[in-house]
């Protein structure tokens, strides 16, 4: 048996595993570097859902099959919708839709976590292919990380770090922060502007690299119009940025080879396409794209390059507002939707006038406990499955390493439900086959999806190959005097899964006390958390870690601008003593 496979938790890197003696150890190639995080580590004690059952009562997994069965014959179809989670890059996960489109089902579209991000990448690149891997950043000699909080998100960033002039944009300071030549501790939401000035003054001092603009950007000098204007003194005032922070980050990064590192809260507003995209700007007007060591990093499309063999064809709702109500049985799978979407309150509501839910998944949540039907899914470890990544382009198989009498894989679960209502579906051999088909064996002895990474920069993917800037910009501040929620990943839990965070961070100038319990209240509702005092969070914010019981009471279910994208810190609250 093949002992290597591949972790299939959903952050920035895709770590190599070996399953020896029935434990999960880390290998020395890629990005595991010979160590995991603490979520792979402890992948084993976490508590799964290992018994099926039936409005609260246990039942066998045959039974649940058949019962799984009966609810859709008795659903019309275009009464049925299924709600799969995306924070899983195994690419056999996807099998589910083909049989709900191909059924007749209505299934989801949009993000709650990466979308506006990537909407801006493919308005200015033309594509989201994979510009900048860790290989690349490790070349750089100015890191630049713009919301991103690798102590949380991606560890395995952090060695890549040591040794290079590193600049710190982010609302808290994190660990990185501390450590950083330059930390500016922007006021959240002002990122677009911070971005535009940067290259306004860049402009200026004749920093720009005029041979590539002219080249691959020739729109430029419009862009430096757009940019000036922008009102230099009051802006900086409402970002709360001053001029020699500007320019101590102009003085790191010019002539040098600098890499851009993007978390996704830059991402998480209404505006959030257009803030990628005056960072990608900003990225062009320096020249960075096609250099070694260069670029700006967000998350590649984990399926670039990768044609889907399933059929998806169907009616589709926004994941981030979807009416629930509206049908009368809910199939969900690897998702959370009673804790991780928008506005929980309309969520629950909506939920509770539904027949039929059914819940299949690894963990019990908020999600599995309000639902009729519960199937439990099997770990990574006993199917067969290929997994992508938005960190780099290799292709990693994932063969089976054991046996679990528990549970049923998605693609056994879709085979079922095919059979049962005369649905054609291939078998897992030929469709395994068919994304292996897209990676080529290199050296390395790895499967790399070449259509993801450009061998050689000879200009963007957009119609004429060349950079498109932003054209116009909505200056919009939100000057209301409530907090700004900030809900960042936590490095305790991934979204709502293991061990999930309880309190609400705050300055201690707002003069709350530690432990002493809170109502945080927005305009979606309110939730109750006790305080953790840390002055690393500014004191005019809040901060909920995302997994957190409740915290999507506070949060909108409006869309960012041009998509069906979650706009998570597109809030104010308010702290009241109780």
């Amino acid at each position: 048996m093949n002992k290597t496979t591949a972790c299939p938790l959903d952050c920035y890197d895709a770590c190599g595993i070996r399953y020896e003696e029935g434990k999960i150890k880390p290998i020395t190639e890629g990005f595991t570097q010979g160590f995991l995080c603490a979520h792979m580590n402890r992948f084993e004690e976490h508590e799964r859902i290992l018994q099926p059952r039936y409005k609260g009562d246990a039942i066998d997994l045959g039974t649940a099959l058949k019962k799984l069965k009966e609810i859709f014959a008795n659903t019309p179809k275009n009464e049925i919708l299924h709600y799969r989670g995306n924070g899983n890059f195994a690419l056999m996960q996807e099998v589910s839709d083909h049989f709900f489109a191909s059924y007749g089902a209505t299934l989801t579209e949009g993000s709650l976590c990466d979308g506006a991000g990537h909407v801006g990448i493919l308005e200015g690149r033309g594509s989201n292919r994979l510009h900048m891997p860790l290989e690349e950043i490790a070349k750089a000699e100015t890191v630049v990380l713009w919301g991103r909080n690798p102590h949380a998100t991606s560890s395995h960033l952090l060695p890549l770090l040591e040794g290079k002039k590193l600049i710190v944009i982010d609302p808290i300071k994190t660990k990185a922060a501390k450590k950083a030549d330059l930390h500016i501790q922007i006021k959240p939401h002002g990122d677009l502007h911070l971005a535009m000035l940067l290259s306004r003054f860049l402009h200026i001092e004749n920093g720009c690299d005029t041979e590539f603009l002219e080249k691959y950007a020739p729109e430029y000098e419009e862009f430096y119009e757009l940019t000036q204007t922008i009102r230099i003194k009051a802006t900086l005032e409402q970002i709360d940025v001053s001029l020699g922070q500007i320019g101590s980050f102009l003085e790191l990064v010019r002539s040098k080879k600098t890499a851009i590192v993007c978390g996704v809260g830059i991402q998480k507003y209404k505006d959030g396409a257009d803030i990628m995209r005056s960072i990608d700007a900003f990225a062009a007007m320096l020249g960075l794209f096609g250099k070694e060591g260069c670029g700006v990093a967000y998350l590649a499309d984990s399926k670039e390059g990768i044609l889907s063999p399933f059929y998806t064809k169907s009616a589709k709702v926004s994941k981030v507002n979807t009416e629930f109500a509206k049908f009368k049985t809910l199939f969900i799978q690897g998702a959370n939707p009673l804790a991780q979407m928008p506005d929980s309150k309309r969520v629950i509501e909506s939920m509770q006038r539904v027949e039929n839910v059914i819940y299949f998944g690894l963990y019990e949540n908020e999600t599995s406990q309000r639902s009729d039907l519960v199937i439990p899914a099997k770990t990574f470890l006993a199917k067969n499955d290929i997994r992508a990544s938005y960190a780099c382009d290799v292709l990693h198989p994932m063969p089976k390493q054991r046996e679990e009498a528990e549970g049923i894989s998605e693609y056994e679960l879709s085979a079922f439900l095919c059979e049962a209502f005369g649905i054609e579906i291939k078998s897992e051999a030929a469709y395994l086959e068919h994304f292996k088909n897209h990676g080529v064996q290199k050296l390395d002895g790895l499967w790399h999806v070449e259509k993801k990474m450009p061998k050689e920069f000879e200009g963007f993917d957009t119609d004429d190959g060349t950079f498109v800037f932003l054209d116009e910009i909505e200056s919009d501040f939100d000057m209301e005097e409530k907090l700004f929620l900030l809900t960042p990943k936590s490095p305790k839990s991934l979204n709502s899964m293991f061990r999930r965070e309880a309190c609400v961070y705050v300055n201690g100038k707002l003069g709350l006390n530690e432990g002493e319990e809170v109502l945080i209240s927005s305009q979606s509702g309110s939730v109750k958390l006790r305080v953790k005092l840390d002055d690393d969070v500014r004191e005019d914010c809040v901060l909920i870690y995302s997994g957190t019981r409740g915290v999507n009471y506070l949060t909108s279910s409006k869309h960012a601008y041009g998509g069906k994208f979650a706009i998570y810190q597109e809030n104010k609250v308010e702290v009241q003593k109780i």
